[in-house]
């Protein structure tokens, strides 16, 4: 399989770039459930509560444009990878049932569940970091040799920026 040469390593640097603004969306985040003290005015926590939700609409994406359509183009053209494909969806299962208790205790976001969002977003934070780590590591070669002409890093990793 022949690769663009001016396009070497463009698809696994979109996926480390689009996992580097995720984690630090999940860093933003996190900051501000720590910095928020519970007995502001409403309006800062509709604030947090929209940057959480968003965050969380970002990452639910990112996982199902790369179940849609990235690990889909990848199993085809590298059939060894099949295995860890499926173990990467099976964590973007794990990710979204942590995501669905965020949004439950964000949609009543107070000061009295604040710990259990936090505990929610440790959580995420740990199994997100590895889980791109491991990703980084498995797949990037392969992206880099799927034709230039044929995927973009918005298809394949629903990339918002």
């Amino acid at each position: 399989m022949s690769t663009d040469p001016q396009r070497a390593h463009v698809l696994s640097r979109e996926l480390l770039d689009t996992h580097h603004w995720l984690r630090s969306e999940l860093r933003r985040v996190a900051r501000a459930l720590d910095e928020y003290r519970g007995d502001e005015p409403i309006s800062p926590l509709r604030d947090l509560r929209a940057h959480c939700l968003a965050f969380c609409q970002a990452l639910t994406d990112h996982h199902t444009s790369e179940d849609a359509t990235a690990f889909p183009v990848l199993a085809q053209r590298f059939p060894e990878l099949a295995p860890v494909l499926t173990e990467l969806s099976a964590d973007h299962h794990l990710i979204a049932d942590i995501l669905n208790r965020m949004t439950t205790a964000l949609a009543d976001l107070r000061a009295e569940n604040l710990a259990t969002v936090r505990g929610e977003i440790a959580g995420l934070s740990a199994i997100m970091e590895s889980h791109f780590q491991w990703e980084e590591r498995r797949i990037a070669a392969a992206l880099d040799e799927l034709p230039s002409a044929e995927y973009t890093a918005a298809e394949l990793f629903s990339r918002r920026q």
